[in-house]
């Protein structure tokens, strides 16, 4: 057994606490000494700098935000309209186009000549900074898919529109589907897309709205699920003649191999404020299984995720609330459906139990390196700037904001998800690591709003009533799934709705689109192959078969160390 031959040098190690010793923080000890002793006493990785990867980056941040589609906030970059009174935005000389909504699409549209759309047709029309608070749009599996009409594009306001009162043009009616902002409301956006990397080729894996999203950002694939709870069959039984495929949303269909894929959003069983009525769990393994039996440090942060925390509002608990005054309400911080982790039994926090220590997020063991931490590698979003600010930064954090500022229209909106965004990367470029830090800014699904990017189905899935892409019970015709033999396993028609993708980095290429592409299981594959050799999740995770995100980075050159901060409220860049 190994033993620390001093009390002076066991005080030292203890003060580090596992990984507060980071060689960028001159204002904690660190010794490659105590490094080897720590590492040798409890069989772990010292910290994330010191483990070896493929690039110069350390530190991956995923700000994962909600329900946007690329058009929504990307159609018109990088033309702004620029009203008076609204912060003003012009593209830096030599900006790259983008592939956008074009004279044709913003003027004919078919959303607008197509009269299945009845009084909601409409052309694509800006939402103006006044307007940021929208409506929820349809974004279940089988409504995204008739929207896109076997590739059509023409039946947005149809299956997946959704109006509310007020506003102007297509505002109040289904035809507000049609809606985008511009580079005076997603300033943010549009600033960090000039200043680092971003694509206009990036998809969701597959249709549906958030569960979906967040399991294939972290595990590549939404087959596999367990029932739990469950009171709700799978799709089979024809939709109701009211509210064709919306209404009838269950969240699971057969996979035609003997098991069940899920398709909409269902809550985790492995979550104390989870619904009573309807959870599952997923089998298989996610990214953090990777990470862990290699030993790199990572985190899922979810605000709103620690459950001891008391709002200024007095809320408290699973129903912890912010009140928004743009959509001037309380919304509920944590939402567990949004919860990447949460789905696997291997990486979930059940109860929510808190870290033994600020030195231990991250890491599966406390610092004795037997005991395994509660937390479990699920934490909340404090617990991330609480480390980081300690010296302690994981290697790999997954980040979602309180709910009021994670964009999803109906009770989020651009706004209040520009300032967690901007508050983050601001705090990020601050650091020390900053210089060996990326960030990727990335979205679950397109929440159903127009985008007019269609790519012919590469994932086929032939479920009889879920199933409508390219015909009745019919999305593509492909006979295998993602390079396994047999039959497609149902559910998993992708790729699905085109999503914004942006990089922020010293090492992301300046004012770049990237045409590549690829999808949220990308995610996965740059942790894979910059940490892990390039080890795949296997099962048919589409971690095997997406783009990379490399050509986002310039690894052959001088990192951009420079900070780029923006104003939280505006999205504008900090002068002073």
């Amino acid at each position: 057994m190994f033993r620390l031959k001093s009390q002076a040098l066991a005080a030292s190690v203890l003060a580090c606490s596992l990984v507060a010793c980071n060689t960028n923080n001159p204002s904690v000890a660190n010794t490659s000494a105590l490094q080897s002793a720590k590492s040798s006493a409890q069989g772990i990785t010292w910290n994330a700098d010191n483990t070896p990867t493929t690039t110069p980056i350390k530190h991956l941040v995923i700000i994962y935000n909600e329900n946007v589609s690329f058009d929504h906030y990307f159609g018109t970059y990088p033309n702004a309209t620029n009203p008076v009174g609204e912060p003003a935005f012009s593209a830096l000389t030599g900006t790259p186009s983008v592939n956008g909504l074009t004279p044709s699409l913003l003027n004919n549209n078919p959303n607008f000549s197509n009269s299945q759309n009845g009084t909601a047709a409409a052309n694509p029309f800006r939402l103006d900074r006044t307007q940021a608070a929208t409506a929820d749009q349809d974004h279940a599996y089988t409504a995204e898919q008739l929207a896109f009409d076997n590739g059509l594009m023409d039946l947005f306001p149809k299956y997946t529109g959704f109006g509310t009162s007020g506003g102007s043009g297509s505002f109040g009616s289904n035809g507000q589907v049609m809606g985008y902002f511009d580079g005076n409301t997603v300033t943010a956006m549009w600033n960090y897309a000039q200043h680092y990397a971003m694509s206009d080729n990036s998809y969701a894996d597959t249709y549906g709205p958030s569960t979906p999203g967040a399991l294939e950002a972290v595990s590549g694939q939404t087959n596999g699920v367990q029932l739990v709870q469950s009171n709700t069959p799978p799709f089979n039984a024809a939709p109701s003649t009211s509210n064709p495929y919306w209404a009838y949303s269950s969240y699971y269909i057969k996979d035609g191999q003997g098991g069940y894929t899920l398709v909409n959003d269902v809550d985790p069983a492995y979550d104390i404020c989870s619904s009573t009525s309807n959870t599952v769990m997923m089998s298989g393994k996610n990214i953090g299984d990777l990470l862990n039996a290699a030993n790199i440090t990572w985190g899922g942060f979810m605000a709103g995720f620690d459950l001891t925390v008391t709002n200024n509002n007095g809320t408290t608990g699973c129903k912890r609330s912010t009140f928004s005054s743009v959509v001037n309400k309380n919304v509920t911080d944590y939402i567990q459906h949004h919860n990447w982790f949460q789905y696997f039994k291997s990486t979930a926090n059940p109860q929510h139990l808190r870290p033994s220590s600020t030195s231990t997020v991250g890491y599966t063991y406390e610092s004795d390196g037997k005991t395994p931490d509660p937390a479990n590698h699920e934490y909340d979003y404090h617990d991330f700037v609480d480390a980081v600010s300690a010296g302690n930064y994981p290697a790999v954090s997954y980040i979602k904001a309180p709910a009021f500022q994670d964009g999803h229209a109906g009770y989020s909106d651009p706004l209040d998800e520009q300032a967690f965004a901007t508050s983050v990367i601001n705090f990020l470029m601050k650091q020390p690591d900053w210089k060996n830090t990326a960030v990727i800014i990335a979205w679950d699904d397109s929440d159903g709003w127009y985008d007019h990017a269609y790519i012919a189905p590469t994932n086929a899935s032939h479920d009889p009533i879920a199933d409508q892409l390219n015909g009745a019970g019919l999305c593509g015709s492909g006979t295998t799934m993602n390079g396994v033999a047999g039959l497609p396993v149902n559910g998993r028609c992708g790729p699905g709705a085109r999503l914004p993708f942006l990089v922020i980095s010293p090492w992301a290429k300046s004012n770049y689109v990237s045409h590549i592409q690829i999808s949220q299981a990308s995610i996965v594959r740059f942790i894979e192959d910059n940490w892990l050799n390039g080890q795949r999740l296997g099962d048919g995770a589409f971690d095997a078969t997406t783009g990379s995100i490399m050509d986002m980075f310039n690894f052959n050159g001088t990192p951009n160390n420079t900070s780029y901060l923006l104003d939280t409220a505006t999205g504008e860049p900090i002068t002073n």
